[in-house]
């Protein structure tokens, strides 16, 4: 049975962020779904638009292999403010289903959530200032600590998204998408 992801879009949403991710999963066999924040057709912070196949409201109770939740600053205050995400990061923190968060979000979308407490978790940087004393701030690229991943910024985007499919479908083919697609160090 195939793995699967949902990637929360929303207006504000830094691209290469929900992207990369997306693309290096369907590389990997994972079952990726794009839901919107908002609306369907959402625009990114860098003016490319985006557009999703749900709405994170129309996605109800299913569970997936892992929640992916981009940065960029308005994308994740826009996260923040949703009752459908965060209801659905809540959901599937308590389920111990991999949460992965990126650039604004760990600090913006997931510390209020209290999902980061007691883990090691990085963000980008400055925004670490809004983990509470429970979340232990690290400067690495990319930060697994259980089923959370964290990473710090579009830079990184490419480690961060080899990392969740590694969490999700083994090194091994981690490894063999990234030589395919020319990524070195992993």
């Amino acid at each position: 049975m195939s793995k699967t992801a949902v990637v929360l879009l929303a207006n504000g949403t830094e691209e290469i962020e929900a992207i990369t991710p997306g693309d290096v999963l369907n590389r990997c066999g994972v079952d990726v779904t794009y839901a919107g924040v908002g609306g369907m057709e959402l625009m990114g912070g860098h003016h490319v638009p985006l557009r999703a196949e749900c709405l994170v409201e129309d996605l109800g109770e299913v569970l997936f292999d892992a929640v992916i939740v981009p940065g960029g600053g308005k994308g994740a205050e826009n996260i923040a403010h949703s009752d459908g995400a965060t209801a659905l990061i809540r959901r599937h923190a308590e389920e111990g289903k991999i949460i992965a968060a990126i650039c604004a979000a760990p600090a913006v979308v997931l510390a209020p959530l209290g999902v980061l407490n007691g883990k090691h978790a990085t963000c980008y940087p400055g925004m670490e200032r809004r983990f509470n004393h429970d979340i232990k701030g690290c400067e690495s690229e990319v930060v697994v600590d259980g089923h959370i991943i964290t990473s710090r910024g579009p830079g990184t985007a490419m480690a961060f998204s080899l990392r969740i499919a590694e969490q999700l479908v083994g090194a091994n083919q981690a490894i063999k998408v990234a030589q395919g697609m020319l990524v070195h160090g992993m």
